[in-house]
């Protein structure tokens, strides 16, 4: 499959940001489903800035914002300890939009390719350091309040150009304290990857260097796009893990994930270079 055609595919079916517009960004909506009326009032009318208060939390998900109420906190407990967990999520979890969406894209590469269509899943990790619990994901730019979720970069969405708007651009989190908003629909999670105090301080310490990249583009020439997995993987061999051999759960296919190992093993080849010149 050539770039544009895997871009425009992808783009359209995992975009965080496009899937997240057509998907409602429920904030506050509880509305029927996305319709292109109410496409057109959510991508113009401002209704993307959330209200927190003591009794919900507001936080991005795959499909957009999203209501996480406190029980489903508690549903899928981390491993006790300090450490690194792995989390791997249904591609639309909590919007059964975005779920088709990504179902009719990989039905659609599937058949380009020849095999089985496969489930999908966006990844995240909680790192558990002394000083508290971090959550680490990748989600669309919801607002300008980044800091309050410990928003470390951001980057565009589809195109360079395309960043100057907030829903095409993307952020990578180390929120303290965080939410994954979908963890109750997570599958075959909590992984553990380490329980090595220093293996979770260097990742957490790294997310200020990852590859600032165009989601939804092959800009390292890795084979498939660049997206939330990238990164994660990314992190993962940066720290010094094998992010190769990590696997989504049975049946399932994880896009992005290769391109992130690619980043980081070119990244750790440069350095090497540099101490042994």
């Amino acid at each position: 499959m050539t770039d544009a055609s895997r871009f425009l595919i992808g783009l359209v079916t995992l975009s965080p940001s496009t899937t997240a517009a057509l998907a409602g960004f429920k904030s506050g909506y509880q509305g029927p489903s996305a319709t292109p009326l109410r496409v057109l009032r959510l991508l113009v009318g401002g209704l993307f800035r959330p209200k927190l208060n003591q009794e919900k939390w507001h936080s991005s998900s795959r499909t957009g914002m999203r209501i996480v109420h406190p029980q489903e906190l508690t549903r899928f407990r981390p491993i006790a300890g300090t450490g690194i967990d792995l989390y791997w999520l249904p591609l639309g979890a909590g919007g059964n939009f975005v779920r088709f969406n990504g179902r009719v894209y990989e039905a659609l590469k599937a058949r380009l390719e020849r095999r089985p269509a496969r489930d999908l899943y966006h990844s995240a990790l909680q790192v558990f350091v002394p000083e508290g619990r971090y959550v680490v994901e990748n989600t669309p730019v919801v607002d300008d309040r980044g800091r309050e979720r410990g928003v470390v970069i951001e980057g565009s969405v589809g195109a360079r150009w395309a960043g100057r708007f907030r829903m095409f651009r993307y952020e990578m989190r180390r929120w303290l304290g965080g939410v994954i908003p979908d963890i109750s629909e997570a599958v075959d999670s909590p992984r553990r990857l380490s329980s090595d105090l220093s293996d979770a301080r260097r990742l957490l310490e790294l997310m200020p260097q990852i590859p600032v990249l165009v989601w939804g583009r092959d800009e390292l020439q890795a084979g498939e796009m660049w997206n939330s997995n990238s990164m994660i993987s990314w992190l993962i061999a940066r720290t010094g893990l094998d992010a190769g051999w990590i696997e989504p759960p049975a049946g399932g296919r994880a896009p992005g994930w290769h391109a992130g190992v690619v980043a980081a093993a070119s990244e750790s080849a440069v350095a090497a270079a540099r101490i042994v010149g």
